[in-house]
């Protein structure tokens, strides 16, 4: 478990495990010959992917950013991704039970994202955090429930649905503070409607910037996945970002990364995008 004090606050880094992602869709129009400079590639030519979690702890509030894969998959989506799951197991370890959980943070809805957001009791599919209020962009789970044959696969409705229902989750509108310290930032991209995290305390800045750049590997502005929707918009958004993680020092974390989950993100004196680990 990666951990680090943020003035006031605590951050930590939860895994629901890895997963297999095809190499060509993870890094999109880069060559194999360039990518795998970065990642390793199977005989399948799949590469391995983190569900990390962020947990913040403010002092008056356990915020969850990100769920990770949960168990509701597919048979079909089990054959290609597994069911990895270890994310409640990873918190329980660390005497974090689902009730002491205050605030989930989604970014988008991705299956990939939001699976433990519920579980399923006698066959319904309930909060799996209780007390709990969720958070994500309304755009974003319209879309959702659009299922467009472009992206549909990669929503599962029994993540959301139940906790819109039930007024567990609330749905916001552009970027908005969550708590002091805690707020949300629209970069679209990947979606259009994806939401980034920054906690901010004791003058120090983390940022869960989640698909927008998935792993150390996706940091150069042009390394583009196939999964998203806006290509153009992703580099949009990872220059916009960039403009201020970079002179403001902040801690970024990298929703798929495996050896790495954050880093500092930083300019060589060629002008090359590079990482430093905290």
């Amino acid at each position: 478990m990666n951990q680090l004090n943020l003035g006031d606050f605590e951050l930590s880094i939860f895994s629901d495990g890895t997963y297999p992602l095809d190499g060509g869709a993870f890094f999109g129009v880069v060559p194999k010959v360039m990518w795998s400079k970065k990642a390793t590639a199977d005989e399948r030519n799949f590469v391995a992917a983190g569900l990390n979690s962020l947990l913040v702890r403010t002092g008056k509030q356990n915020i969850l950013v990100e769920t990770g894969m949960g168990n509701k998959l597919s048979d079909k989506m089990r054959k290609i991704y597994g069911q990895p799951a270890q994310l409640l197991e990873n918190l329980a370890a660390s005497g974090v039970a689902p009730e002491d959980i205050d605030i989930v943070i989604n970014t988008h809805l991705h299956f990939d994202h939001c699976g433990w957001n519920t579980v399923y009791r006698n066959g319904e599919s309930l909060a799996t955090f209780p007390k709990a209020k969720y958070y994500v962009q309304e755009g974003e789970w319209q879309h959702a429930c659009e299922q467009h044959i472009r992206d549909s696969i990669s929503y599962i409705s029994d993540n959301y649905d139940p906790l819109i229902k039930s007024g567990q989750m609330e749905l916001l509108r552009g970027d908005q503070e969550i708590v002091p310290g805690v707020s949300v930032r629209v970069f679209p991209g990947h979606t259009a409607h994806m939401q980034a995290v920054v906690v901010t305390s004791g003058e120090k800045t983390v940022c869960y910037i989640s698909d927008l750049i998935p792993t150390a590997a996706h940091i150069d502005l042009t390394w583009v996945m196939a999964f998203d929707l806006f290509p153009i918009s992703t580099i949009d958004s990872r220059r916009r970002y960039y403009e201020r993680a970079l002179p403001e020092k902040w801690l970024t974390v990298f929703t798929h990364g495996v050896d790495t989950p954050w880093a500092y993100i930083e300019k060589d004196g060629a002008g090359k995008m590079t990482i430093r680990k905290p």
